[in-house]
C-alpha cells in the first residue's frame, strides 16, 4: 500500500472512531438532559446532537469515497458535494426541529453545539494520538 493510500485508510479509521465516540458522548449528554430536565429536554438535545452527527457522517462518506492522484477531480467533486449535502442536511434538520416539531429551541441548540464541540475534541485527540 502506498503512503497516500495508507494516510487515506488512516483518515477513514479516525473518522469512524470519531463518529462512534461522538455518538457515545452524545448519548451520555442526552441521558443526562433527560434525567435532569425531563423527556422534552432530552428529545430536544437528542435532535440537536443528531443535527450535527448525521451531516458529519454523510460528509465523511463523501470525503473518503474516492482516493488517489488519478481520481483527483472525483475527490474534489465528492468533497464539494459532501459539503453541500452536509449544509443542506443541517439546515433541514434545524427546520424540522424548530418548525415541524414542538421542541425547546435552547436544548436543541445546546445539543448541536455540544455535539460539534465533542466532534472537534475527538478529532483533535484522535489525530494527535495517531501520529504516535
Amino acid at each position: 500500500m502506498t503512503g497516500t493510500l495508507k494516510s487515506i485508510a488512516a483518515g477513514k479509521k479516525i473518522a469512524k472512531k470519531g463518529l462512534v465516540l461522538q455518538l457515545a458522548f452524545s448519548a451520555v449528554l442526552v441521558s443526562l438532559a433527560t434525567l435532569l430536565f425531563g423527556a422534552l429536554a432530552g428529545a430536544s438535545v437528542a435532535l440537536g446532537a443528531f443535527t450535527s452527527i448525521l451531516p458529519n457522517a454523510v460528509f465523511s462518506f463523501f470525503a473518503f469515497r474516492f482516493s488517489g492522484a488519478r481520481q483527483s477531480r472525483m475527490v474534489e467533486h465528492s468533497f464539494s458535494q459532501g459539503l453541500r449535502i452536509k449544509l443542506a442536511l443541517t439546515c433541514g434538520l434545524f427546520a424540522v426541529a424548530f418548525i415541524g416539531l414542538s421542541l425547546s429551541p435552547l436544548p436543541v441548540i445546546a445539543g448541536f453545539v455540544a455535539a460539534v464541540a465533542i466532534h472537534w475534541m475527538v478529532m483533535f485527540w484522535l489525530s494527535s494520538t495517531s501520529k504516535g
